[in-house]
């Protein structure tokens, strides 16, 4: 039986052998049913066909987005004029009789991003990229400069709006909807990272609506963790549409480098400052004149409070709206115009979105009862504006 078994299995194994060798020197020996290796052919013509729909299939590319947008996205180039410290020895008399008393001036130079927004060239960047620069220069991408000059600027959200001149030929950034984004997305930071040119980095949306990070007076940031580094300062970030979502404007860093975790301010709220300073040179904002400070679940108790909505105040300008109206430091605003406020930052928010000269009615909490006081909300004031 085993000697029958090993005839099989050698005669199986010569068989095989002659096939290959017949379908490889004399296919048409085992009968294409056409012209000679036509089944041969075939087989690889369907290969090579199918190729390309299959690398289409499973390749991930953001290069359209990238490419609608870059153009788009500036270098911006200031410099400024500080006084450096003075040497000990040119205070002596014998020095000054020689050396004079001029102080010591020197030109100091930085760099950062911007996104064109309209095809007038009118260009969003941070606010401290071009704040107390005597002159900006805008660059490119395809190697065009221009010197641009400030439109306005607003401190309190860390933007500034400057226009070149020269307005032939711009590309411009198209903005996303407001309700374009959610977490989980994938976006697209686009600047100048310490001057090396022109860089894209892909991350995705880390979180939405971040507060409270002592950035800025109103803050709402969008945190990514697509690579954000200084330089990108100003630059833009984007979907996968190439639609701008945020002006990137900082990082969380121990070494000055990205670790993963970058902020960008919306581009409702980008948009919105940026209207405002083309139509008036300023961003004019409801003001309150308190100092505010969140409810702890402690203070809560404290006040009588059930939950921590609310938002306390801790302390109140002379002759301020609010001192007018008759607020008082340990006051707890729990309502404005009948709407619930849930913290100090939507109570600072909703005032900041009130007109100057709008009544409003408070709700606070004051010695365990409730009043209601009303306001007139006042004009925000603004650090005088650096307009050439």
């Amino acid at each position: 039986m085993r000697r029958l078994w090993l005839i099989f299995a050698q005669t199986v194994t010569f068989a095989v052998a002659v096939l290959f060798v017949i379908g490889t020197l004399k296919p048409e020996w085992l009968g294409g049913g056409g012209r000679p290796g036509a089944q041969v052919v075939t087989l690889f013509e369907a290969a090579e066909s199918n190729a390309p729909a299959t690398a289409a299939a499973t390749r991930m590319s953001y290069a359209d987005a990238a490419t609608r947008s870059m153009p788009a996205v500036v270098h911006i180039f200031t410099s400024k004029d500080i006084i450096a410290p003075r040497h000990p020895l040119q205070d002596d008399p014998l020095f000054r009789r020689f050396f004079g008393d001029s102080p010591n001036r020197q030109r100091a130079s930085g760099l950062g991003s911007g996104v064109i927004v309209s095809h007038d060239g009118y260009v969003l960047t941070n606010n401290h990229v071009v704040e107390a620069a005597d002159e900006i220069e805008v660059a490119l991408n395809d190697g065009r400069k221009f010197p641009a000059r400030l439109v306005g600027r607003d401190p309190d959200t860390d933007l500034a709006v400057l226009r070149m001149d020269d307005t032939s030929g711009l590309p411009a950034i198209a903005f996303a909807t407001n309700d374009a984004l959610s977490v989980g997305d994938v976006v697209l930071a686009i600047g100048n990272p310490f001057g090396v040119g022109q860089t894209v980095t892909m991350g995705i949306v880390s979180a939405l609506g971040r507060t409270q990070l002592g950035i800025n007076t109103f803050e709402d940031y969008i945190q990514t963790d697509a690579a954000i580094n200084p330089g990108n300062s100003g630059g833009a970030l984007v979907d996968s549409n190439g639609n701008l979502v945020g002006i990137n404007t900082a990082i969380y860093s121990r070494s000055g480098g990205s670790l993963g975790i970058g902020f960008a301010i919306p581009a409702a709220l980008a948009k919105n400052v940026l209207e405002q300073i083309v139509a008036s040179g300023q961003v004019t904002r409801g003001w309150l004149g308190v100092e505010l400070q969140e409810l702890t679940p402690e203070l809560a108790i404290s006040f009588g409070l059930e939950g921590l909505d609310g938002a306390l105040i801790a302390g109140v300008l002379r002759n301020s709206p609010a001192e007018r109206a008759g607020i008082r430091p340990g006051d707890v605003v729990l309502e404005l115009d009948r709407n619930k406020v849930q913290g100090s930052q939507e109570l600072l928010a909703k005032v900041a979105e009130s007109r100057p000269g709008q009544a409003a009615v408070f709700r606070v909490r004051r010695a365990g009862r409730d009043l209601d006081l009303a306001v007139e909300i006042g004009r925000r004031p603004t650090p005088p504006a650096n307009l050439r």
